[in-house]
């Protein structure tokens, strides 16, 4: 344990939010260092990384859904846990070359948020995709703890601090009270199931094919989960499924905001779920400190007011809700010594 703290004084030790969509890696004292998407362009049948494994995150998202035969660019997690290991080992490597550089000099300790409701194996896929990628020792937080410190919640203290994390692939809801979870609910809905959601109302009502990216554009630029003041109209073109030929339409904010209400819903059930399990004096202090939510999903209009409506608290979207849970790893990171212990960590590599 006193060389692990030795070798730690020589070592670029990070914090990564490991996330379907985009992972963020922070360094120790210097905060967020690279947010990129967590996709990666490989040959065709094979997990062989293009460009000598440089083709990952930035360069590998502008290939989604555009590429020749011989290559696919895929997303190596689903619903916030590792699909493809191989693929996720050479992800977190290049993430990890990328800013460790020559700043250390010796391997570092990586701390990863993980959703809270993975299992077992899953955990243990995560950290050894990580010791695999060049970590010496890996830390897993659960993302709600993550989340709560990176907002700057009171967790450590005797009252409740509520935190709905909506990333893309998972959506993370507790309760914490003196540094723990209390009662929590996770689930596999997230942005990407909104994304999905247009897809399919745009293929079901008008016979056009749209890909992803496009998708996430009209959630982000008209999408909605409660009434706008002004509605809005936006231009998308895609692939007719019929005739086959490209073609324009016109969609409203309205109809998808119909669109998007299954997996809204799923959201606020899981909040309620998590509420009804609380203890009554937990549930009492909710009502002065409110719930506070963060992860991309959160900045989708109008989600707060759902949210209050179906609660009855007041709802708070966090400072930066897309890099919460990556200032919590930070937080980790720094207070290392004080938090391992609650935290699982892997056994192998330098002690």
């Amino acid at each position: 344990m006193l060389l692990d703290s030795i070798l730690g004084m020589f070592s670029m030790d990070m914090g990564i939010d490991l996330g379907t969509c985009s992972t963020l890696v922070c360094v120790r004292d210097k905060g967020i260092v690279l947010n990129e998407p967590s996709v990666v362009a490989v040959r065709k049948g094979t997990n062989i990384v293009l460009n000598d494994g440089e083709a990952v995150g930035l360069v590998a998202r502008e290939m989604l859904g555009k590429t020749p035969g011989s290559i696919s660019a895929i997303r190596p997690l689903k619903d916030g846990v590792i699909s493809d290991f191989e693929v996720t080992e050479a992800m977190l490597s290049y993430f990890i070359r990328k800013v460790h550089g020559r700043g250390g000099l010796v391997r570092p300790r990586v701390v990863i948020a993980v959703p809270s409701g993975i299992t077992a194996v899953e955990r243990r896929a995560v950290v050894d995709s990580a010791e695999r990628a060049g970590a010496r020792k890996v830390y897993l937080v659960d993302e709600p703890m993550a989340a709560g410190i990176g907002a700057g919640l009171p967790i450590t203290e005797p009252t409740a601090s509520m935190i709905v994390d909506i990333g893309g692939g998972t959506t993370e809801v507790a309760i914490m009270s003196l540094a723990d979870i209390a009662t929590a609910e996770s689930i596999r809905i997230g942005g990407d199931d909104m994304d999905e959601a247009v897809i399919n109302h745009l293929k079901k009502t008008y016979n056009l094919l749209i890909g992803e990216a496009r998708a996430e554009k009209v959630k982000i630029a008209i999408g909605s989960a409660a009434p706008l003041d002004e509605e809005l109209t936006m231009e998308i073109a895609g692939r007719d499924t019929i005739s086959g030929l490209p073609r324009k339409i016109v969609i409203t904010s309205e109809e998808i905001r119909e669109a998007l209400k299954d997996p809204i819903t799923a959201i606020i059930d899981a909040v309620t779920t998590t509420l009804e399990r609380a203890e009554p004096e937990l549930a009492a202090d909710l009502i002065d400190n409110g719930i506070h939510i963060c992860g991309g999903g959160s900045c989708l209009r109008g989600l707060d007011i759902v949210l209050k409506n179906a609660t009855g608290l007041t709802v708070h979207t966090v400072e930066d809700p897309l890099s919460c849970v990556a200032r919590g790893t930070s937080v980790y990171l720094e207070n290392l010594e004080i938090w391992k212990d609650t935290m699982d960590h892997s056994e192998r590599g330098w002690e």
